[in-house]
């Protein structure tokens, strides 16, 4: 089957160890040609050693994530165009599933799922927003792909750190707006696709995992360290769309300063926090009003850098054990990794803990918690169960994202 070729852009700004997960990750793409473009600080540009002549990497340093986008769109030579924040690891078929809608002409953009740092909930499905940038469910019956149009009023939503788009449709669109340095920059692309009457496919299968990784914008535990740039995005973004920015404006506040609260409740920061965000929102929004649109003009990109020289293997295999054999079996995995296989690891315990599921950094899908345990926050409690049965139950469910063809134990 012939594939249309993509460049897959990764936007990384002080997050090194990130973005080595991140790329370690696009090694394992079933997806074949595809190439990466990183566009990173000093920090992240001599992180790279691993990855040297495999991607395309551009020196950017200036804290704009539109900007930095569109740089990375001067070096995409793909007729498609995906995106992944570097906090962010995709699985294998990811690429697969988000770029199959553009079999059908009329598709301009793609959107996929994007799970938790849990690896288990999700932080993003299927949605819409609407001119005053608030977002609402899609009602999504299957895993198959829905195809939708937006409008003047809404426009099918795409995650920046989970999407796909025609190069040809987004030079058309203009590339993303500089005004918004970070926040909103996606959904404005949305908006505007959506008002030329262009179609959006809404991919579950298409998924990632994002861990928010801590930034200048935010702590680990997601709480914010400044909102100025938000509150510029707010002021750019309704002063475009909204029939009534000052009643937007207004409810996004009011957000920002119930997060906070519900921070201090928790006793994540002080409650004179709250006051200090909230000015710096509304200067940002003073300072966002003032802002002027730039375009991303086009140009001969230079030409397609395969990440692989041929389409990998489409399968991967399981291994579990006890917690006993844990040990051994991460061994197991990583040698396997090294031999060029893509790998899913059980650990399961005796006890009814909730699973966890993280990329590890040795390059297998690492699945721990208990035998009787949750691994699906709004599923019935587990009947007890034999570790072989509840491993069985648990990559079927991973089997259409992961393509696994057998499953080794490693016994007690």
């Amino acid at each position: 089957m012939n594939h249309p070729r993509v460049s897959i852009i990764v936007v990384s700004r002080g997050r090194p160890d990130a973005l080595r997960r991140c790329l370690l990750s696009l090694s394992q793409l079933f997806y074949h040609p595809f190439e990466v473009v990183v566009v990173a600080d000093a920090d992240g540009r001599a992180a790279m050693d691993e990855f040297a002549g495999q991607t395309k990497m551009i020196a950017f340093d200036d804290p704009n994530i539109s900007a930095a986008r569109n740089a990375g769109l001067d070096h995409a030579a793909g007729q498609i165009v995906a995106f992944i924040d570097d906090d962010a690891v995709a699985e294998p078929s990811w690429l697969d599933h988000l770029i199959a809608p553009f079999s059908d002409p009329s598709v301009s953009a793609s959107g996929g799922w994007v799970r938790g740092r849990n690896g288990i909930s999700f932080q993003n499905k299927s949605r819409m927003a609407d001119k005053d940038g608030q977002h609402s469910p899609v009602a999504h019956p299957g895993p198959d792909p829905i195809l939708l149009r937006g409008s003047a009023d809404a426009a099918p939503r795409t995650e920046g750190t989970n999407m796909a788009w025609r190069r040809a449709a987004l030079a058309d669109l203009g590339g993303f707006n500089p005004a918004y340095r970070f926040f909103l920059d996606e959904t404005d692309l949305n908006m505007r696709l959506a008002r030329r009457g262009g179609t959006t496919a809404l991919v579950p299968l298409a998924q990632v995992h994002h861990g928010f990784a801590p930034s200048v914008y935010r702590r680990a535990d997601r709480v914010p360290l400044d909102l100025f740039e938000i509150g510029a995005s707010w002021a750019v973004f309704l002063n475009h769309y909204s029939d009534h920015p000052k009643d937007a404006r207004h409810a996004a506040r009011l957000a920002e300063r119930t997060r906070m609260i519900r921070h201090a409740i928790r006793g994540n920061v002080w409650p004179s926090a709250i006051r200090a965000r909230l000015a710096e929102f509304d200067a940002g929004y003073a300072e966002g009003a003032t802002r002027s649109d730039g375009r991303w003009t086009p140009a001969e990109p230079p030409p397609f850098q395969p990440f692989h020289d041929a389409p990998a293997v489409r399968s991967s295999i399981a291994i579990a054990a006890g917690l006993r054999k844990s040990n051994a079996a991460r061994r197991a995995a990583r040698a396997a990794v090294a031999n060029g296989e893509r790998v899913s690891l059980w650990t399961l315990s005796a006890t009814t803990l909730y699973h966890q599921v993280r990329f590890d950094d040795g390059g297998f899908w690492h699945h721990a918690g208990g035998i009787w345990g949750r691994s699906d926050r709004a599923m019935p409690l587990i009947s007890p169960m034999s570790i072989r049965r509840r491993v069985a139950l648990e990559v079927a469910k991973v089997s259409k994202i992961r393509e696994i063809s057998a499953t080794h134990f490693i016994e007690p």
